[in-house]
Parts: C-alpha cells; sequence; structure tokens
C-alpha cells in the first residue's frame, strides 16, 4: 500500500505543486487549506507523514502539530516564510520533525519525506532489542523496546527524533559525532538538510 502524505498550505498554488510533485512519486495525497481542515483530514486520512505550513487561518502551523502530537506520532515537515529561528524551534519543540523555509527546492522536500517516512517505518533510526535492555546514564533512563526516556524514574515525552537523537549519544557514550554522522544516522543517507536541525534537537532535548 503507498504510503499517505496530507497536504497542509492555504496558497493553492503552493499546495497544488507539493501534491503533483509527491502524486508522481508514487505517494497517495491529500490536501487541506487551513488548520481546522488540517485535523479533520488527519482523523479521515489518517496520514502517514504531514508537510504543514506555519502561517494558516483558523489554527496556526504550531498549534495543528501540538494538537496531531497529543495522540499520534506521525512525521511532521513544517514549511515556513520566516527565517526567524526562534520559530523553529518552537516548531521542534512541538513535535514537528524537521522544517524547510521557503522558497524551498521542491527536490529537496521530497527528499526529506522520502528519508522521514523510511525512518517511521523502521520504527527508530537504532536497532532495538528484543528484550528489556534499558540504558542508565545517571539520572536518565532508556527503554529502548518501549520508546520510553525516564529522568529519575519520570516518564519525558520526546518525539521520534528527540528519542532517536538520544538513544545514539547514550548508547555510544565513547564516540564522538559530527552533526554529518548524526543527520546520516537519524535523517537518513539521502537527507540533504542543513545541520541546523541537528543543533535544534539537540537544543531541545537538554532542556
Amino acid at each position: 500500500m503507498n504510503e499517505k502524505v496530507l497536504v497542509v498550505d492555504d496558497e493553492t498554488s503552493i499546495n497544488e505543486l507539493i501534491k503533483l510533485d509527491l502524486e508522481f512519486e508514487g505517494y497517495v495525497v491529500e490536501s487541506a487549506y487551513d488548520g481546522l481542515e488540517a485535523l479533520e483530514k488527519v482523523e479521515s486520512f489518517n496520514p502517514d507523514l504531514i508537510v504543514l505550513d506555519v502561517m494558516l487561518p483558523k489554527m496556526n502551523g504550531f498549534d495543528v502539530c501540538k494538537e496531531v502530537n497529543r495522540e499520534r506520532s506521525i512525521p511532521v515537515i513544517l514549511l515556513t516564510a520566516k527565517t526567524d529561528v526562534i520559530d523553529k524551534v518552537l516548531g521542534l519543540e512541538l513535535g514537528a520533525d524537521d522544517y524547510l523555509t521557503k522558497p524551498f527546492d521542491n527536490r529537496e522536500l521530497l527528499a526529506r519525506v522520502k528519508a522521514l517516512l523510511r525512518r517511521a517505518k523502521n520504527g527508530s533510526s537504532q536497532p532495538v532489542p528484543s528484550k528489556d535492555t534499558s540504558i542508565i546514564n545517571h539520572e536518565i533512563r532508556i527503554i529502548p523496546e518501549e520508546r520510553r526516556v525516564l529522568i529519575n524514574e519520570t516518564d519525558v515525552r520526546m518525539t521520534p527524533k528527540e528519542f532517536d537523537l538520544l538513544y545514539l549519544l547514550i548508547s555510544s557514550p565513547e564516540k564522538v559525532f559530527t552533526r554529518e554522522d548524526l543527520l546520516e544516522k537519524v535523517w537518513g543517507y539521502d537527507y540533504y538538510g542543513d545541520t541546523r536541525t541537528v543543533d535544534m534537537h539537540i537544543q531541545r532535548i537538554r532542556k
């Protein structure tokens, strides 16, 4: 069954262009043009990934992302016309997996969609043991088979990418990773976004 992508952008021309490009690659695509319609489509269409503009009528993309992540774990790529780092950090904090600043190359968007869907399909970017092999590092405990992180035995909510990054770093405490290493191992070999994505996720984990 082909993977499903929901495209949410109130600019009709951009929405339709992204939809056509994704359909050409074999994805099943539906569109939404405001935040409330996006939430309705999440329920009815049940997408495997969401391409989500930040500036939307009725409900902005940040609030949509927050609502989606209350109950589900769906990869989200944020689209923003702003270059403000604060907006990008906020999006990642609310559960987005990646972001692109408009205008962007559609080939880059397609590459990121492909990488995120592959990671989501695999369930994790790291091998998960079949038995309980919790990793403990000071007050942090990671339960890989449940994809849970506990600090002082209190559950900490993390996005899939935050979990993958933390699991990779804590399971290899003696290894030094470059940003490019982390992009390759967590986002995938065909990901070619900039390394600031890694920095923002690490900043979020440190909080």
